[in-house]
């Protein structure tokens, strides 16, 4: 495999330094891409960064993951209209253990060939560096006026930029000169916002060590409609199922505007291109999401999840879905389903003492405004608990309900899905 034109193809890049393909093409390359640890986990942003160093270890060249203990503490500027707000050290330590974790469950670290992933935190390039060394060695190589001209900085003249964050491109730069002086790596790769700071490296290693430095951007991730990825819990798709479940996950790639499937396809499969085509040729844009959430979902999530994901689906959406399929769901999968429905929070004390069906439906869950309402909906035929239909006004909700010890399924109707939740 051909590294650049294998992003080529995939439109994958944004950015290229001279001399880039000539030196991949030289022999095996150590490249590595840097993830700093401000957020609790990484995300699908993130995700593309990961890819990238899968197509590097494909190509024969050696990836490296960059953990940022050190960026991490200044934070970075890049694409951002206002300071940072400083993460505490330990908030910082707990965010590299769960995105390293992340990390080598994503790559491959078993590898024993030469090209196998490498692991760095760059924080163990500062830990014992003082200002006064910092200031001498590094930021005497860098002009204030080719700092200023950063994008990163442009952007911030006019509502201010403290100087921890002006720093910042100095310490991105440094490691790029380090990574060089201690593993060889000659090859940096980012999104395009951080063009920048990747550069800063460049300079600096010519400077520093007069070393030929590269470099390779990807253009960030938006959305047919021009808008990028949130960075909130709830707008982000966080690559943490407990942040964004597997079935939300794998429901945000069904639910694409089909507009961004082609990119969603070149970004995040590890299809050929001969086997992408084919699915695009095929005309079912449909059928290419499911293929296309299915890789992906059980890429990240692991097989197990993606059959929890389709257990899932298939109690909210199939009607043949009975009490059997509803009761070989395991805790963990019931929590994602809870999560799609309405799930009413009941006193567990209540149902442990044999909860009266109208009781249950109106008073105790609210599914039902009143008693007579959900004695209206029985004598329809359309309640059931469990997947099994309630007929009699005097049944009663039991232990032997309770699925996992702490959820009973009940309908109002063939629409109308509540996952209750007992408590206490």
């Amino acid at each position: 495999m051909d590294f650049i034109q294998e992003l080529r193809w995939r439109g994958l890049i944004h950015d290229l330094t001279p001399g880039v393909e000539e030196h991949l093409n030289s022999g095996m390359v150590r490249g590595y891409i840097g993830f700093d640890p401000t957020a609790p986990s990484l995300t699908i942003g993130n995700y593309v960064q990961i890819m990238l160093l899968q197509f590097l270890q494909r190509a024969g060249h050696q990836p490296v993951v960059l953990m940022g203990g050190a960026t991490g503490r200044i934070g970075d500027p890049s694409g951002r209209d206002s300071e940072r707000e400083l993460k505490t050290y330990d908030e910082l330590d707990r965010n590299i253990a769960f995105q390293r974790s992340q990390i080598e469950k994503l790559l491959d670290f078993s590898s024993e060939a030469p090209n196998r992933v490498l692991l760095v935190n760059n924080y163990d390039f500062y830990a014992q560096m003082n200002v006064l060394d910092f200031l001498r060695d590094v930021g005497k190589y860098l002009t204030i006026n080719y700092m200023m001209s950063k994008e990163s900085v442009q952007r911030r003249l006019e509502t201010g930029i403290s100087f921890t964050e002006f720093s910042y491109q100095l310490l991105q730069g440094y490691d790029f000169v380090q990574l060089n002086d201690q593993y060889g790596i000659t090859l940096q790769m980012g999104g395009s916002d951080q063009f920048g700071n990747i550069t800063a490296g460049i300079e600096l290693g010519r400077k520093i060590a007069d070393k030929k430095l590269f470099a390779v951007t990807t253009p960030l991730l938006t959305k047919a409609d021009g808008t990028k990825f949130g960075k909130s819990a709830a707008g982000n798709i966080w690559l943490d199922p407990n942040l964004t479940s597997p079935y939300r996950f794998y429901q945000f790639w069904l639910n694409a505007d089909d507009r961004d499937v082609p990119k969603f396809l070149r970004y995040f499969s590890l299809k050929s291109q001969a086997e992408i085509e084919v699915l695009e040729a095929a005309g079912d844009i449909q059928a290419t999401k499911r293929v296309f959430a299915e890789e992906i979902t059980t890429r990240v999530h692991g097989p197990q999840e993606f059959a929890a994901v389709q257990a899932v689906s298939q109690l909210l959406f199939d009607p043949k879905a009975g009490p059997d399929t509803l009761r070989s769901l395991d805790a963990r999968t019931l929590a994602q389903v809870a999560d799609e429905i309405p799930a009413p929070e009941v006193a567990k004390s209540q149902v442990l003492a044999h909860a009266n069906i109208l009781d249950f439906l109106s008073e105790q869950t609210g599914i039902l405004p009143s008693r007579s309402e959900a004695k209206k909906a029985i004598q329809n035929n359309a309640i059931s608990i469990n997947k099994v239909k309630i007929t009699a006004l005097d049944a009663l909700v039991t232990p032997a309900d309770i699925l996992h010890d702490t959820y009973i399924m009940v309908e109002n109707g063939k629409k109308n899905k509540y996952l209750v939740k007992l408590i206490g």
